[in-house]
């Protein structure tokens, strides 16, 4: 029990630290960050939007009404899919690369200050692994 609430309150405290500086650094929230981040990663700077709920955790409605507001913001666009005439993706703009590039540093230095400079190497490795396997568990469930 006391891993289990330690694991819940430390990673809402850390999401709610690594959000509070992004907006106040440059007015992105954090899920946010983590969308322009997963499209800046792919081929073209898109992504379908099913993979991208994945990818982020989301539900397909959630992530829906998420890419709406950035459209809106200039970050990202929706686009037909190339290779399923129903599929649709989203897809980073260059506003969007803009943001995540002058965004970069503040979350990195976030989670180096705020997790990962708090744990010795072994101990990066062990969550790393623990994590992993909890992903591979839920995702194969």
């Amino acid at each position: 029990m006391r891993a289990w609430r330690a694991y819940v309150i430390g990673s809402e405290l850390l999401r709610q630290q690594l959000n509070r500086e992004l907006q106040d650094s440059d007015g992105i929230a954090l899920p946010d960050y983590e969308v322009l981040v997963r499209l800046s990663e792919c081929e073209g700077w898109q992504m379908r939007m099913s993979q991208l709920a994945g990818q982020v955790a989301s539900s397909k409605s959630r992530l829906s009404h998420q890419i709406s507001r950035m459209e809106k913001q200039g970050l990202v666009k929706r686009a037909d899919c190339a290779d399923d005439a129903r599929g649709v993706v989203a897809e980073l703009t260059q506003k969007g690369m803009d943001t995540l590039r002058s965004a970069a540093p503040t979350h990195v230095s976030g989670v180096r200050a705020h997790l990962v400079d708090l744990m010795t190497p072994e101990e990066q490795k062990a969550v790393a692994a623990l994590f992993e396997r909890v992903i591979e568990h839920l995702d194969l469930g």
